[in-house]
């Protein structure tokens, strides 16, 4: 599957070799340098919404350059998406996590296994998001996805399938 996880857009004028190769090498510093940004918000504990913002301009202009090369089912354009997805939660922000989220479940769905607890913890994620949004029929759905998943990842008497389960009834 490596060819589809490093799929490059279909332009009228294909990038050339060169570009591309760049593009992975941008990729991989950006994804280094977003690492270390994280890093040190822990480590200074800086105020929450400056470094948040500042952590996800960095994620949204990498998407903007990578995404002129690369489709959107690329490994290094859905770990830029998963990070930016991760930052709308961490401030908060349902609609911009779940823009990416839904961006991001069909390729995770292509390039995972069938019952990939990845796969199922995309779809949890997306099933609360949709159900915070008041989405329940949405909500519903991804989270009936996600326990599919688990039930057969984890067994059907899991206490993570139980808690999901209480959640659809309480909602």
């Amino acid at each position: 599957q490596d060819k589809e996880k490093l799929e490059i857009r279909k332009l009228n004028d294909p990038p050339s070799a060169e570009t591309v190769r760049d593009m992975i090498k941008y990729a991989r510093n950006v994804i280094e340098e977003f690492r270390r940004a994280k890093h040190y918000k822990y480590i200074l504990c800086l105020t929450l919404t400056p470094l948040a913002c500042e952590l996800l301009e960095i994620c949204e202009l990498s998407l903007d350059k990578m995404g002129a090369v690369f489709e959107d089912s690329n490994v290094y354009m859905l770990h830029m998406m998963y990070q930016a997805m991760g930052v709308c939660l961490y401030v908060q922000d349902w609609e911009g996590a779940l823009r990416y989220g839904q961006k991001i479940i069909r390729p995770y769905s292509k390039h995972y296994p069938s019952y990939s607890l990845n796969v199922a913890s995309m779809w949890l994620k997306l099933g609360r998001l949709y159900m915070a949004l008041e989405n329940r029929t949405a909500g519903v759905k991804a989270l009936k996805r996600a326990i599919a998943i688990m039930e057969v990842a984890h067994g059907k008497d899991h206490p993570y399938i139980s808690e999901i389960k209480k959640e659809l009834e309480d909602h």
